[in-house]
């Protein structure tokens, strides 16, 4: 706990789909768990990113369109803090704006759901496999190149009635996101990191504040995980350094073992024809030197052509 005098009140912008309410509940709860007195209320928001549908989001400007409008909400003093999955947490965050808490991670891994499928060794050539992201794809479509990939867009929920209502036969979501929802049920295989590598930050939570709120850091502190933060600053080091964006089918997934902390990366072309990995290992304190040497190792293989090709407003 911090020294600092409680907060009488917070507000918690968040994404006003069911599993961005989750998240933010869940901050609510641990907030209201260390501090009783204080009112913690959640102003929900509809972003860009939510409302434009038809397009994939490497198309119309990233994962950075579900944070703007909340971003707003810090600036003009309708919230102070806004919770988000990290993933969606643009690496090259600056101020005014700050990523102040990484909370314990949930399961990183992502998952198959599918009503006539148990595995994606299961599907028939030519069966449709639906994904949002260009990570996703590219490694099936490197493993199971008698599969079609094609996009899926929308909140979990509209994914899933997508998936029932057979325009997929199967398709590929975080399992964080389904746990957390309720929706285990639905997972009918999780994917290893050898056959899915994770996305920086996939499975945990972070808040985001105005840089020079440091009274709102020390409020938030008792919530961030060490372990989660360390690994998170590797992967999203690996994106920094890379100039990661939804354009570019990249993973960074960390892992502490024995006190060590060990970095898978990778960097592929969309169509899984190529794909560049590379992992280091070291000490936890030295999370983000060592996604640099990552993405040094990548740009060292040639990384830099996928990045240059496919990077830029034009990219699909």
């Amino acid at each position: 706990m911090t020294d600092a005098p409680a907060p009488q009140t917070l507000v918690i912008a968040t994404r006003a789909s069911r599993l961005a309410l989750w998240q933010a509940r869940h901050v609510q709860t641990r907030l209201q768990a260390l501090y009783p007195a204080c009112r913690v209320e959640l102003l929900e928001m509809t972003t860009r990113g939510d409302q434009i549908l038809d397009r994939t989001l490497s198309k119309v400007g990233g994962k950075g369109l579900f944070v703007k409008e909340l971003e707003t909400a810090l600036l003009d003093g309708r919230a102070d803090l806004a919770v988000h999955s990290l993933k969606d947490v643009p690496v090259d965050l600056t101020r005014p704006f700050a990523l102040s808490t990484i909370l314990e991670r949930a399961d990183p891994c992502d998952a198959l759901v599918s009503n006539t499928a148990g595995s994606l060794d299961d599907l028939p050539p030519g069966a449709i496999v639906g994904t949002s992201s260009l990570r996703r794809e590219a490694q099936l479509r490197a493993r199971y190149p008698h599969l079609v990939v094609n996009p899926l867009r929308g909140n979990l929920d509209t994914r899933l009635a997508k998936l029932d209502r057979g325009d997929y036969a199967a398709i590929v979501l975080a399992a964080a996101g389904l746990r957390r929802l309720g929706l285990a049920e639905r997972i009918r295989a999780v994917l290893p990191a050898t056959l899915s590598l994770p996305a920086a930050g996939q499975g945990a939570l972070g808040i985001e504040i105005l840089a020079d709120r440091s009274d709102l850091r020390d409020w938030l502190s008792p919530l961030a995980c060490g372990e989660t933060t360390a690994c998170a600053l590797a992967e999203r080091a690996v994106s920094r350094a890379l100039g990661g964006s939804c354009q570019v089918p990249l993973a960074a997934y960390a892992e502490l073992r024995n006190g060590r902390l060990h970095l898978r990366a990778l960097v592929a072309e969309p169509d899984g024809g190529r794909i560049l990995r590379a992992e280091t290992e070291g000490a936890p304190d030295a999370a983000e030197a060592l996604g640099a040497d990552v993405a040094r190792d990548l740009l060292d293989q040639g990384a830099n052509e996928i990045l240059a090709r496919l990077s830029g407003p034009a990219a699909s």
